[in-house]
């Protein structure tokens, strides 16, 4: 900076001291004739004192009043130079802090950008949940109703699962039937008798549905209440004397009876009813005074019976 004041300095005396020189030529231009003589013996003067040889003068009245115009000029050129090369760096810094600028101006747009888009997503998000809370909501409401549907049907329910408990006990216990012939195996005939008539026991069995039936004694128990039918047929030979007769009993009680009577050959009898039977009734066969009953190994004689419905 102070090389810079210094040329300035040199630079101003030596445009001063030409400026002294274009004011004596204006003088000479604009004097009047008669004294064009004055005036040229002046600048006769001027001049000769300007190319006449001079002594050595001191250094600094040199370097101070008469410049190398030259040596200023190539300093200013390289002071010129160098601000240009400043220039240029500094104009470098400026171009490259505009692109700095533009990049940050176009990240900030990008992030602009993201903004909005993120903003357009959350206004999205926002509508997606409030219809999703309308249907969670719309959904509670059906749910609270199909709570209470159920509370009102589990009653209905509860009850038909009594009713349905009931219906297949019952059903369980009207399970009922029984079908069994009087002889396992062979040709049996039993009786006659007088007195003491024996309960008839049908040991080969066909079914026995409830175990009502007991193949031990040939007694039926009733286990419900209920109407029960009961069915036997007889089997027996021919004889001028001897019928064949079998009685149904009910508790002790002579209820109805299959008889036949011929002289000869093999005959065939049968009967049936329905008792209503209150539970742990007993029904049984016996063989009727004076009489006989055969079976054999084809099932002629046989006792049956099965509940028709209960009460």
């Amino acid at each position: 900076m102070k090389a810079s004041v210094a040329l300035w300095v040199l630079l101003c005396c030596c445009l001063s001291k030409a400026q002294v020189r274009g004011d004596l030529v204006r003088e000479k231009a604009v004097s009047p004739e008669g004294s064009s003589g004055e005036a040229e013996s002046q600048e006769k003067q001027v001049r000769a004192a300007e190319w006449r040889p001079e002594g050595p003068a001191p250094a600094s009245t040199q370097q101070t009043c008469e410049p190398d115009i030259h040596t200023v000029l190539r300093e200013m050129s390289v002071l010129i130079a160098e601000q240009r090369v400043e220039l240029r760096y500094i104009e470098s810094r400026l171009r490259a802090s505009e692109s700095k600028a533009e990049a940050m101006e176009s990240r900030l747009r990008a992030s602009e950008s993201k903004a909005e888009a993120m903003e357009s997503r959350l206004r999205a998000s926002e509508k997606t949940m409030e219809e999703q809370r309308a249907v969670i909501k719309e959904l509670q409401e059906k749910q609270e109703g199909q709570a209470a549907a159920l509370g009102a049907v589990g009653g209905s329910l509860n009850l038909t699962g009594s009713q349905v408990e009931k219906l297949r006990r019952e059903r369980e216990e009207g399970r009922v039937s029984f079908s069994a012939s009087l002889v396992l195996s062979g040709d049996v005939i039993i009786g006659p008798f007088s007195t003491d008539l024996p309960t008839l026991v049908y040991k080969h069995v066909f079914s026995n549905i409830g175990n009502a039936y007991n193949p031990q004694t040939g007694i039926f128990t009733a286990p419900v209440r209920g109407v029960y039918h009961f069915v036997f047929f007889v089997f027996g030979n021919g004889h001028a004397s001897t019928p064949t007769a079998v009685s149904l009993n009910k508790n002790g009680e002579h209820i109805a009876l299959a008889h036949a009577h011929q002289p000869s050959h093999q005959m065939t009898t049968s009967n049936g009813v329905s008792l209503l039977l209150e539970v742990g009734d007993v029904v049984y066969l016996k063989v009727w005074h004076y009489s006989w009953v055969r079976d054999t190994f084809n099932r002629h004689s046989t006792f049956s019976g099965h509940l028709l419905f209960l009460l």
